[in-house]
């Protein structure tokens, strides 16, 4: 079976949402990939998608340069579904008038349906209403010929239009956020009805076409993979080793930065218990020394990456017979790289994992996860019989803890850190909120407090506790943990960790600020 046979397009205009539109459409079970809006139209019909997605964007159509797709792409005979800008754009090319709106729309709005519904709106409404969320400055006056008004908010009197004979559609909302609670149901009936698509995105057909393209790809080779511990690198390795077993080795490059016993427990599920080829190498020793003295959030990253590289670039000397490197690539960290951008987003910070090692090192690269976002890597993880804690455990960066101290790094605070953290989980686990949060971690900040313990004065250094929810890591909202659970962590820690005699919450939202510290 060819998993990629049926397959969406989705025109990225620049939209902070547009990942959302691909994961929504996988969700359906069915491949996507996100492109800029000017691909080219030999490409796109090269591409043969069964429906074509055009994303939200921040400009106007009518400005002087805005955004477009190459005209023709309206005459390819392909399902098309314009939200917010891409409908927009779809009225306007067709005859329609989009002008400023009176009155700007951000937020909730209750949908009301004005016309009888056509085949993609369903279950969509209920009892001809439905909640969802606008953001837009911008709304369609007047619609084109061939077209209807499905449904219209208080502000907004054209919000979803329709075309059913050409199958082209438009929505002014966005539905796929989570504040559009049956967003997902519109978007599986467009994927699934209107574009006929059947389904073939399943983690059992994923890993049976990846484990089909490894053999084919690396034959008898031999392949390497720098194994963290991560979600991502360990279902890099599981995936891999099915393909071709012992022809994999992994690196374990032990930083010091880990969580607690977290390089034991790596060995004992692959070493031990999966049968991979492991080779640790502990190198806390010369982390910390490379650390010295640096307190920029972003030298520390360049700093850990670069000796994560040159210590696996001298590990895989050794393995001369290697011809592959494998990475845990996931596609989100294609699309938001410099290079790999579909929209105009801002780089917060340097991502980890892209890039991979030096040109002269002449490897081969593997990534059999760069089509996947997270989920169904953690999807795929389980079904490859990956420990379910390590395949749905939170996120960890790729520098560790290194990005979790504030400020210098040092062995103290590092080791200072990890029993806290590992403290905090442990609370999180116990009391059934680990899996009701997205995000939950520590962080060490180097300035000491004036404190009592006993009857002694202490002036010791400062834990900070985050936990935020968030079903995209785009936003986030910190989590309303019990005061009766913060209040047994805090005691744990200040108890159990000496050097720590003051624990706060972090109850700051992203935006403004982001999940992690640095």
């Amino acid at each position: 079976m060819d998993i990629h046979s049926e397959k969406i397009l989705i025109l990225d205009f620049g939209s902070q949402y547009t990942q959302l539109i691909a994961r929504r459409v996988r969700e359906a079970h069915v491949y996507c990939e996100l492109h800029p809006f000017d691909m080219d139209l030999e490409a796109i019909r090269e591409y043969d998608p069964q429906g074509i997605i055009l994303s939200g964007g921040p400009k106007s159509v009518y400005d002087d340069g805005a955004p477009a797709v190459e005209e023709a792409l309206f005459e390819l005979g392909i399902p098309i579904l314009g939200i917010c800008y891409g409908m927009q754009l779809l009225a306007r090319h067709f005859g329609g008038k989009v002008v400023p709106a009176g009155k700007r729309e951000y937020g909730h709005a209750d949908l009301v349906l004005k016309n009888k519904p056509g085949p993609l709106w369903g279950s969509f409404f209920v009892e001809g209403k439905s909640p969802v969320w606008m953001s837009h400055g911008d709304h369609v006056e007047e619609i084109p010929l061939g077209f209807e008004v499905v449904a219209q908010t208080d502000n907004a009197p054209v919000a979803a239009i329709q075309d059913v004979d050409r199958h082209l559609y438009g929505v002014q909302f966005h539905p796929e956020v989570n504040h559009t609670p049956r967003g997902e149901i519109l978007v599986n009936t467009f994927v699934r009805k209107i574009c006929q698509c059947k389904g073939q995105w399943t983690p059992g057909h994923i890993i049976n076409d990846a484990v089909s393209r490894i053999r084919e790809q690396v034959g008898t080779d031999k392949v390497i993979l720098g194994l963290s511990g991560g979600v991502d690198s360990s279902v890099a390795a599981a995936l891999i080793n099915r393909a071709i077993g012992d022809q994999l080795t992994c690196v374990f490059v032990d930083n010091g930065l880990l969580r607690l016993a977290e390089g034991d427990q790596v060995m004992a599920t692959f070493a031990e218990n999966m049968g991979v080829k492991v080779l640790r190498v502990n190198a806390e020793d010369r982390f910390l020394q490379a650390l010295r003295g640096v307190t920029d959030p972003e030298q520390k990253r360049r700093v850990i990456g670069n000796l994560f590289i040159n210590i696996f670039e001298e590990e895989a000397a050794r393995i001369t017979a290697a011809t592959w490197l494998a990475q845990g690539t996931i596609y989100p960290d294609v699309i938001e790289s410099a290079g790999g951008k579909t929209g105009k987003a801002h780089s917060i910070k340097s991502h980890h994992n892209v890039g991979g090692l030096p040109e002269y090192m002449k490897l081969n690269l593997l990534e059999p996860l760069k089509e996947l976002f997270k989920d169904e890597v953690r999807a795929i993880g389980e079904e490859l019989g990956l420990p379910h804690q390590m395949v749905w455990r939170h996120p960890f960066p790729g520098p560790g803890l290194g990005v979790r101290i504030l400020g210098e790094v040092k062995k103290e605070y590092a080791d200072i850190l990890r029993q806290a953290d590992a403290i905090y989980i442990d609370e999180l686990y116990a009391s059934g909120y680990y899996n009701k949060i997205s995000q939950a971690f520590t962080v060490f900040l180097p300035v000491k407090s004036v404190g009592v313990m006993g009857d002694g004065r202490t002036y010791e250094y400062v834990i900070a506790l985050r936990a935020v929810e968030t079903k995209d890591f785009m936003t986030a909202g910190w989590s309303k943990l019990p005061y009766e659970l913060m209040g047994r962590i805090a005691n744990r820690i200040i108890n159990e960790v000496r050097g720590v005699n003051r624990v706060v919450y972090d109850i700051s939202s992203k935006p403004p600020s982001t999940i992690e510290w640095e």
